[in-house]
């Protein structure tokens, strides 16, 4: 019994390595010409770069989320909300206001339920912090983050980071700074995640 379950686990492995040879550089992932890393050297960053409003990204999210929990400690996750269009910059603020108010997990999968099934709009910087008091960020404290010093910087650095990672369409991931994956390079969200996990794997073993 022992020797079929090791030879079962042999051949996963086998078969797990032989499609991860499959993923080519320029087609299922692209090397980025100047490498951007914003965590220590001994941690895997993997950058997500999302929108609030797209849709996709909301279709992505639950599977991302289970993705997340598998992590092991030496991974790092960094979300980057992209601004495409003024409508997008009033969400990227209110998630730089749950990063700093360290809610991040409390408020994200609600703010894709709100836009994309609950079709709420946020036309203004008072229904954003009416709806993020509901979710534990006073509505006092939400007003004074979200147009401050913190806020604006890390508006300026994700635009930065954005144009570094060459990322035009979303939602996109980056892995430890160097490799861009997105679901039209890998072939579909599922395939994406199964790329990142290859690019790590590679990455890890490089610490």
């Amino acid at each position: 019994m022992l020797k079929k379950l090791l030879l079962t686990a042999s051949l996963s492995l086998f078969a797990a390595l032989s499609w991860a040879q499959d993923y080519r550089e320029g087609e299922h992932y692209f090397a980025l010409s100047h490498p951007v890393k914003t965590v220590a050297d001994d941690k895997v960053e993997v950058v997500e770069a999302f929108g609030y409003a797209c849709p996709h990204c909301n279709t992505f999210e639950p599977m991302l989320a289970h993705w997340r929990e598998q992590q092991a400690d030496d991974v790092a996750f960094v979300g980057l909300p992209v601004v495409f269009g003024r409508s997008w910059e009033p969400l990227a603020r209110a998630y730089y206001v749950a990063e700093l108010s360290d809610k991040v997990k409390e408020t994200h999968q609600p703010m894709f339920d709100a836009i994309h099934l609950q079709r709420k709009r946020f036309s203004s910087v008072e229904a954003l912090a009416e709806f993020y008091a509901t979710l534990g960020i006073e509505k006092e404290e939400f007003t004074k983050l979200y147009d401050s010093f913190a806020v604006n910087m890390k508006l300026k650095q994700g635009d930065s980071k954005l144009r570094g990672y060459e990322i035009t369409g979303v939602p996109a991931m980056v892995v430890n700074g160097k490799y861009r994956v997105s679901a039209a390079s890998a072939g579909g969200h599922k395939e994406m995640l199964e790329v990142v996990d290859y690019l790590v794997e590679r990455e890890r073993s490089a610490l």
